[in-house]
């Protein structure tokens, strides 16, 4: 009898060719933003010369930089809170025993990923409505409240994700051996979960630091980020200068995710 050989998704008929063809319609066209952000030319269409001053225009604008600097401040305290909160409830929801209400609770936390944003920005708004209007306060806190609750479930799945695949078997061994649930914590399960913990942390910032719906119906006048700059250049006159910016925003996230990628594999090993 012929031996059966496992399956593999590689040997499927025109598995290459489909996953060329998705490659090739994700990456395709970036292609044109990236060659045209190079373009001597005023046009976004029109190939004019090769020239860089459309990076120096936009490292030279101080609006750019303002926004610059706001979005990463957003996107690193949005992606640090909703990195700590779904790591609590990533342990709180794998590591009990099962309990009535807990299918419930998942559906909860991951409410921002069946919502449409918009949604989710309208109620904001109405929230952070009320509570300007008692405090009279308009700072930057209430992006960066918006930004971690909207960020909480793509920071949660990858870290529950690291939870349900490792073993319990070194913990229950430090258990066993009187360590503390927090000395439990600290020395096995965060090191262990440290990959995950990191993914959701980059997926969380590359949200927050893209994110245009719910960043336009909560912010006040003067708190542009990046992508609303963008969006309001787009409103008055497209030039390179955009093309410039998402390229810029692009390799800053081919960087962080190799990063990501290098530091979970070192783990790994």
């Amino acid at each position: 009898m012929a031996s059966s050989r496992p399956f593999a998704i590689r040997r499927v008929p025109g598995f290459t060719t489909i996953a060329i063809i998705c490659f090739a319609l994700l990456y395709m066209p970036l292609a044109p933003l990236v060659v045209y952000s190079f373009n001597a030319g005023t046009s976004i269409a029109l190939w004019e010369g090769f020239s860089s001053r459309w990076y120096e225009a936009a490292w030279q604008n101080d609006l750019v930089q303002e926004a610059t600097i706001r979005s990463f401040v957003i996107a690193t305290l949005a992606s640090l809170f909703s990195t700590i909160l779904a790591t609590m409830a990533a342990l709180g929801t794998t590591r009990t025993q099962p309990f009535p209400g807990q299918t419930a609770i998942y559906a909860m936390i991951n409410q921002p990923l069946m919502v449409p944003e918009v949604v989710t920005a309208v109620a904001l708004l109405i929230f952070f409505a009320i509570i300007k209007t008692a405090t009279d306060y308009y700072g930057l806190a209430y992006l960066v409240g918006a930004h971690t609750a909207f960020c909480i479930p793509f920071a949660y799945l990858p870290i529950r994700a690291r939870l349900e695949g490792m073993d319990l078997t070194l913990e229950t061994a430090a258990a066993d051996l009187y360590a503390t649930p927090w000395n439990t914590f600290r020395r096995i399960t965060l090191p262990l979960l440290l990959p995950g913990v990191l993914a959701g942390a980059m997926l969380a910032f590359v949200i927050s630091l893209d994110d245009v719906i719910i960043t336009e119906f909560v912010k006040a006048a003067g708190q542009d980020t990046l992508p609303t700059y963008m969006l309001g250049q787009l409103r008055r006159q497209m030039t390179p200068e955009v093309n410039a910016i998402s390229t810029a925003l692009l390799a800053i996230s081919v960087v962080l995710v190799t990063i990501v990628f290098l530091l979970s594999r070192n783990r790994a090993k």
